[in-house]
C-alpha cells in the first residue's frame, strides 16, 4: 500500500484534478458542486434516479424482480433481514470444548455438531479456513479433537490422515498460541509453554503502551478474561490422550531459538520470559485486585442478551474466566452467556449420508456462527431493494427503517477513551451490540434511511444527524476512518507472542473511509474538510496497479468497489486519473465467463492472487458497482459482467457462491456471509437499470 500523509495525498493527488494538480480555489469549486447535488439528492430521501436511456439486455429487469422477490420473501416480521455467517470448523469445536470444560457437553448437540465437522474436512483429513482454500494446521488440530470429544477413534481412516497430516506438518507444537491454550485447559500442553498474561495489564493507564485500549475491540473483550484464565492455568481431566498429534509424545514441545535480541521478536520474546517469572512472584493482594477488574470489566460490558460484543470469542473466554472466579453456572451472567451462544447455532436437517462413509451421516446438523450480521444485513438490503426500483415508502423498507432506528446506539462505549466528550450515536453489526457500535455500519445504515421515506420523519433525520456527528468526531488524525476505533495505530501489540490469531488492531480502511466518505456526501458534506481529508486519504491509498486494499471484504476488488463510487459521489469526476486507472485495472482482472472473483490468498500473496479467483455474484457485482459510478455503464465489461449475473441467477431468483468473499482478519479470519450473493448483484443491477441513487439530476 502506498504510503500516506495526514490530510493530503503523495505526488499532487488532488481530490478535484481530472488531469493535474489544481489550485485551492478550483478543487474548492469542483468538490461544491458535487455537494449541491449530493443536498439535493439527500433534501428527497428514497428518491430514485430516472431509467437511463439505453436499452437493458434480455432479461436484465426480470432478474432485478426475480432478486427483489426472493429477498421480500426473507424479511422477518419484525423488519429485518439476516443470512448465515459462515466461517470454519474452530467455532463448532471451540464450542464443544467449552462445554467439555464447564461439564455440560450433551450428545445431541456433540452429534450435530461432528456430522458438519466431519462433513468439512477434505479428502487429505484437513479442513481449510475458508472455500477451496489450503490445509490449516490449527484448524485440523480442533476439528481432530472435537471429533475425539464425540467418540470417533483414531484409527478410523478419516481420523488416521488427520493426525497423519498433523504430525507431518509439526504437530500441536506448530499449532497457534490461541489452540494451545484450548488443548492446556485440559492437560494436553502445559501452560508452562505459552505465552504469559498478566491480569495486571488492567491496570496500565490508557497512555501507557500496550493497554487494553491500544487492542482493537474483538481483542480487546478477548485478551482481558484470558488474563484471567492465564493467572488461573486450570487443567480438566482429559478424556484421552492425544500423544497421536505430536511428533515426538516424549518432547511435546521442543525447544525453539530466540529471535536476536535486536528485533522486535526478540525483545517481546526476552519480556515473556520476564513475565513467566513475575508470575512466581506477583504480589497476593495486586493479582486479586486485577483480577476483580478484570471481572467488574467483563461484566460491564456483556450485553443485553447474555453475550459480549455480540461475537463468539470473547464471549467463550468471558464465561470461562468468570466460572474461574466463582461464577456458577446458575448465576445469570453465566445463564444469559451460554443462552447467547446457542442462539448463534445453525440447526439444519440433513439426510444426506456422511462423505465417504465417514460416521455419523443423516440427522441434524449444527453449525455455530461466529458473529450474527442482521444490521449489516438489514441495511445492504435496504440499498439494494431502493436501488433495484422499490418504491421508497413500500411496507418492507418502512419496516426495516423501524427496526434499524430501533437499533441506535445512543450510549458511550470503549471508543470513547479516545474521543471523550463525543456524543453517541450509531449502529452496531449485531442484534444486541449496546456497547461497539461501529463506523461502517454506522454509515451504511444512514445511506439504506436516506432512501426511504419513513412515517416519522423528524425521527429518522434525528438519528441520522447524531450518526453523522457521531463519525465526524471519529476520524482518525489521517484523515481516514477505522472500524471501531479512532487513531488505533500501534504497531506493538501484533507483535506480541500470544497475537498468532489475527489482526489485533484496528488501522484505518479504505473500505470503511470510502463508506463514511460516500454517507458524507449524500449528505452534503463532500465540501467539508473532514470528507475532503478522506477523499484525499483515499486517493493516496491507491494501489499502483489501480486497486484499493480490502481489509472487510475479499480483496482488492472489494476496496475498489467500495472506494470509485465514493469519489466520485464526494465530487470525483469520473475521468480523473485515479478513477481511470481503477477502471482499467478492474477490466484487466474480468474473467473470460465475465465475471470477476478474488481468492482470500490474495491477502498473503496479492501479486498472484490480487483480483484472480473463480467468478462470484457478490465479487461480479462489486465490480460492477465502480464502473457504474465511473460511466460506464455501457462499456463490454459492465455488458459482460451483467450477463454473468443474469445467467447465473437461480430460478427462484437467488445466486450460489461457496466462495468466501468476507473478511474477519485478512487471511486469518475469513467469512462467508450469505446474503451478499443475493444483496449485492441485486444493488448492481438495479443501479444498471435506474443510475445512480443520488446520481446529479435526481428528481
Amino acid at each position: 500500500m502506498t504510503a500516506t500523509t495526514d490530510g493530503a495525498g503523495p505526488r499532487g493527488a488532488d481530490p478535484d484534478d481530472t488531469t493535474a494538480p489544481a489550485d485551492g480555489a478550483a478543487a474548492l469549486a469542483v468538490a461544491a458542486a458535487g455537494a449541491v447535488a449530493a443536498a439535493a439528492a439527500a433534501a428527497n430521501p428514497g428518491a430514485t434516479a430516472p431509467a437511463v436511456a439505453a436499452a437493458a439486455p434480455p432479461g436484465v429487469r426480470e432478474a432485478v424482480e426475480r432478486a427483489t422477490r426472493h429477498l421480500l420473501r426473507q424479511q422477518d416480521p419484525a423488519g429485518w433481514w439476516k443470512g448465515d455467517l459462515e466461517t470454519n470448523v474452530t467455532m463448532d469445536a471451540e464450542d464443544l470444548l467449552l462445554r467439555q470444560f464447564l461439564g455440560i457437553r450433551d450428545e445431541a448437540t456433540t452429534r450435530a455438531a461432528a456430522r458438519h465437522i466431519r462433513r468439512e474436512q477434505r479428502a487429505d483429513g484437513t479442513w481449510a479456513t475458508f472455500h477451496g482454500g489450503p490445509p490449516e494446521l490449527s484448524a485440523t488440530v480442533e476439528a481432530y479433537v472435537a471429533l475425539r470429544l464425540a467418540g470417533d477413534t483414531p484409527d478410523a481412516p478419516h481420523m488416521a490422515r488427520a493426525s497423519a497430516w498433523i504430525r507431518a506438518h509439526g504437530g500441536i507444537a506448530r499449532a497457534r498460541v490461541f489452540t494451545r491454550i484450548w488443548l492446556a485447559l485440559f492437560g494436553w500442553w502445559s501452560w508452562d509453554h505459552l505465552p504469559e498474561l498478566p491480569p495486571e495489564l488492567v491496570f496500565l493507564p490508557p497512555w501507557v503502551p500496550l493497554n487494553i485500549y491500544d487492542f482493537g475491540c474483538w481483542a480487546r473483550q478477548t485478551i482481558v478474561p484470558l488474563t484471567v484464565v492465564s493467572a488461573h492455568r486450570p487443567v480438566r481431566p482429559a478424556p484421552f490422550a492425544l500423544d497421536e498429534l505430536h511428533t515426538d509424545a516424549r518432547r511435546p514441545a521442543p525447544a525453539a531459538r530466540l529471535a536476536p535480541l535486536g528485533t522486535w521478536n526478540g525483545l517481546f520474546q526476552r519480556m515473556d520470559k520476564v513475565l513467566h517469572v513475575y508470575r512466581r512472584f506477583a504480589p497476593r493482594p495486586l493479582r486479586a485486585a486485577a483480577m476483580a477488574t478484570a471481572a467488574r470489566w467483563i461484566i460491564e460490558r456483556q450485553e443485553n442478551d447474555g453475550c459480549w460484543g455480540g461475537i463468539q470469542p470473547p464471549a467463550v473466554y468471558s464465561l470461562i474466566a468468570l466460572h474461574l472466579l466463582g461464577y456458577d453456572l446458575g448465576h445469570p451472567v453465566m445463564r444469559a452467556g451460554l443462552e447467547s451462544l446457542d442462539r448463534f447455532a445453525v440447526w439444519r436437517e440433513d439426510t444426506a449420508p456422511g462423505p465417504e462413509g465417514r460416521p455419523g451421516g443423516a440427522g441434524p446438523v449444527r453449525m455455530v456462527e461466529a458473529c450474527q450480521s442482521p444490521v449489516w444485513d438489514t441495511c445492504l438490503v435496504a440499498i439494494a431493494l431502493a436501488d433495484a426500483g422499490l418504491p421508497p415508502d413500500h411496507p418492507a423498507l418502512v419496516k426495516a427503517a423501524d427496526w434499524m432506528l430501533d437499533e441506535e446506539i445512543t450510549r458511550s462505549g470503549d471508543w470513547a477513551v479516545r474521543r471523550p466528550g463525543l456524543a453517541p450515536g450509531g449502529w452496531a453489526f449485531e442484534f444486541h451490540n449496546d456497547t461497539y457500535p461501529d463506523i461502517d455500519d454506522t454509515a451504511e445504515v444512514v445511506l439504506a434511511l436516506r432512501r426511504i421515506r419513513h412515517s416519522d420523519p423528524a425521527r429518522a433525520e434525528a438519528a441520522i444527524a447524531r450518526a453523522v456527528s457521531w463519525i465526524l468526531g471519529m476520524q482518525s488524525r489521517n484523515g481516514a476512518w477505522a472500524a471501531f476505533d479512532a487513531d488505533n495505530t500501534s504497531p506493538l501489540p501484533n507483535r506480541l507472542p500470544f497475537c498468532d490469531f489475527g489482526e489485533v488492531v484496528d488501522p484505518p480502511s479504505a473500505d470503511v473511509t470510502a463508506h463514511v466518505v460516500e454517507m458524507l456526501a449524500v449528505e452534503g458534506r463532500a465540501a467539508d474538510p473532514r470528507t475532503r481529508r478522506g477523499t484525499a486519504w483515499l486517493l493516496a491509498e491507491q494501489e499502483p496497479n489501480g486497486s484499493w486494499f480490502g481489509r472487510w471484504g475479499t480483496n482488492y476488488v472489494y476496496g475498489t468497489g467500495s472506494v470509485v463510487p465514493a469519489l466520485v459521489a464526494a465530487g470525483i469526476a469520473p475521468a480523473h486519473p485515479a478513477v481511470r486507472r481503477a477502471v482499467a485495472w478492474l477490466e484487466s482482472v474480468q474473467n473470460a465467463d465475465g465475471g470477476w472473483g478474488e481468492d482470500q490468498r490474495s491477502y498473503r500473496d496479492p501479486a498472484a492472487w490480487a483480483g484472480r479467483g473463480d467468478s462470484t455474484a457478490s465479487q461480479t457485482a462489486w465490480a460492477l458497482m465502480a464502473l457504474l459510478a465511473a460511466g460506464e455503464r455501457d462499456g463490454m465489461a459492465v455488458e459482460r459482467g451483467v450477463s454473468y449475473l443474469t445467467g447465473t441467477q437461480l430460478a427462484d431468483g437467488s445466486w450460489d457462491e461457496p466462495h468466501f468473499t468476507g473478511t474477519g482478519f485478512p487471511w486469518d479470519f475469513s467469512i462467508n456471509y450469505h446474503l451478499y450473493r443475493q444483496v449485492f448483484p441485486l444493488t448492481a443491477l438495479g443501479r444498471y437499470l435506474h443510475g445512480e441513487p443520488f446520481a446529479p439530476g435526481t428528481p
